[in-house]
């Protein structure tokens, strides 16, 4: 294995081996400061200016890493810089169904094997290993490494970034496993919690109580009117599922069989195509629960269980999109899955999503990085460094 090689893959060794799960379940949430201090590491000894962004008190909390290579961007200067972006979180896993520990890389079959060696620590060692071999000399617009907390819950970290935390970028590389084909469109989701509340009692009178679980099939079925309407009306045939989609999540009611049910718990998601806001389906929802509770004698309220990611499009022949696509030489696509560039594009920057590594093998036992893909994905960063710090 080449000598760079042989570098990202120790790097990623060190990374995997630091946990980071992020989630709303407090028992598996953790913190993601190994990693950062790690990364940190990693990026100072190529002389980028390091910053840790804290986003909780104390050396524990969650944190964002934003470092810059090149020249300091002053009032005025011509914007061109390159933003290499990622998240250091992973998901929950389940360490027994896993054929190796997955939190130490091993390496099999021609591949990389560990948790977010994928998705998405994998992309951080192969855009250092770029950043080494460009050099910093001749950069003549910033270059920065961005690495964000809990992409995999609330996108706190991206949310959170300061206005003018990459000055002097204008473009920004998301690098989620993408097999290296640049992707410009994206679904947003939504995640919403139902609360219905009827009143229990004694089973053996219905009258005197209210059952929510007997307005489940109205509410079942509202839903999918409404989930219709959204796929007749709202469609991007450049996705591979080009409607709106609606999954019903989970269900919690009830405690005994001889006791009327007074409470219910329902939560589902929607995935939005680009030009589908997710205000508007919350005023839809929010109407048409309130009627269903009139029509059932019952409370019914919704409530965000995260906060919206709403879909992304960069469009087609912006200047980040073609020096992705000339880089990569793949045309740029559409994937169904979301990413932080909707937060990226906020702040200015034409933002592609990009990055060694397949999503099929991501959040699940087993996850791995082909080796394969190791000196394409470098190259590829490679040449945009050169087209937009050079």
């Amino acid at each position: 294995m080449p000598t760079t090689e042989q570098q990202v893959v120790s790097q990623l060794k060190q990374l995997v081996a630091q946990p980071s799960v992020s989630s709303p379940d407090p028992h598996w949430d953790a913190s993601n400061r190994g990693v950062i201090e790690t990364l940190a590491g990693f990026a100072d000894r190529l002389g980028f200016q390091v910053e840790v962004q804290a986003l909780d008190p104390g050396p524990d909390g969650k944190a964002n890493l934003i470092a810059r290579l090149g020249p300091e961007p002053t009032q005025g200067n011509d914007r061109g810089g390159l933003v290499l972006a990622g998240h250091t979180d992973t998901v929950p896993f389940d360490e027994g169904r896993w054929a190796t520990d997955p939190l130490t890389l091993a390496e099999r079959d021609g591949g990389l094997y560990g948790l977010g060696s994928t998705d998405m620590k994998g992309f951080f060692p192969v855009a250092l290993a770029a950043v080494a071999e460009v050099g910093a000399a001749g950069l003549r617009a910033p270059l920065y490494l961005l690495a964000t907390a809990d992409e995999e819950s609330t996108m706190r970290g991206a949310r959170e970034l300061p206005v003018d935390a990459l000055r002097g970028a204008s473009a920004a590389i998301i690098g989620e496993p993408t097999n290296l084909k640049p992707v410009r469109l994206h679904k947003g989701i939504m995640m919403q919690g139902v609360r219905l509340q009827g009143r229990s009692g004694h089973s053996s009178d219905p009258a005197l109580g209210r059952n929510v679980i007997e307005v489940v099939p109205a509410l079942l079925a509202m839903l999918d009117d409404y989930r219709r309407e959204l796929a007749a009306e709202h469609r991007c045939e450049l996705l591979a599922v080009p409607t709106p989609t609606m999954n019903f999540g989970c269900l919690h009611g009830g405690d005994s069989p001889n006791r009327i049910c007074g409470e219910l718990d329902f939560s589902f998601d929607v995935r939005m195509v680009p030009g589908l806001d997710y205000a508007d389906i919350e005023q839809t929802l929010n109407q048409r629960l309130g009627q269903l509770g009139q029509d059932y004698g019952i409370e019914i309220g919704m409530h965000r269980l995260v906060e919206p990611v709403p879909a992304f499009e960069q469009p087609a022949g912006s200047a980040g999109v073609s020096a992705a696509e000339d880089a990569s030489g793949e045309t740029a696509g559409a994937v169904n899955f979301a990413t932080e560039a909707p937060f990226l594009q906020q702040l200015g920057l034409d933002t592609v999503v990009m990055g060694p590594g397949s999503i099929d093998v991501a959040h699940q036992p087993n996850e791995f990085m082909p080796m394969s893909q190791l000196r394409p994905g470098i190259d590829v960063i490679k040449r945009l460094i050169g087209h937009h710090c050079h």
